[in-house]
């Protein structure tokens, strides 16, 4: 197992964007950053890419010929440039971040709920849990109890940062420093 430094708190937010209509995330294990696409961005490269699945595009990334220049602005070329690098890494250098799955998230939560004092709010969280909009729900109860909402992202923290753990080992990473 290869050790890497890597920041837990980028590795988490990137997790918990579950929904991905605006970014993707991949992970540099070469550096230990955290790589951050615009979903636009990749998507255009992918389309322009993929317009022609006759060719082996990867065999020949060096080599790629548009029928016509794209026009891209500059501050935007070094982001095309390591998305293609993404997009044809034969050398598994850039596993893409999973999304945090709701379940284990609701797990979390019920967990959580286990451990608070105050029957009321117990039975609020409790409640919220079940039905439609669950997550907003128990996340909007906790808005106004600063001690307690404190308490849950301490909670959420631990354990999502076990599986982020447990991640980096199914791609081969021994975190360094756990931030």
């Amino acid at each position: 197992m290869k050790e890497l430094k890597v920041n837990f708190e980028e590795i988490q937010k990137a997790m918990e964007d579950v929904v991905r209509d605006t970014f993707d995330y991949f992970l540099d294990l070469e550096t230990g950053e955290v790589m951050t696409f615009s979903e636009d961005i990749l998507g255009e490269v992918k389309a322009r890419l993929y317009e022609d699945d006759s060719e082996e595009i990867a065999d020949h990334v060096e080599y790629i010929e548009f029928d016509e220049e794209p026009e891209i602005p500059d501050w935007m070329l070094d982001e095309v440039e390591l998305a293609l690098e993404i997009l044809f890494d034969t050398q598994a250098r850039y596993p893409r971040i999973p999304e945090r799955s709701s379940a284990v998230a609701y797990r979390s939560m019920v967990e959580f709920v286990k451990t608070v004092d105050d029957p009321y709010l117990r039975k609020e969280l409790s409640a919220a849990l079940s039905g439609k909009g669950a997550f907003r729900k128990f996340k909007d109860i906790l808005l106004d109890r600063n001690k307690e909402r404190k308490r849950w992202h301490g909670h959420n923290a631990k354990k999502i940062k076990a599986e982020i753990v447990a991640w980096l080992g199914s791609v081969g990473i021994e975190p360094l420093r756990q931030t």
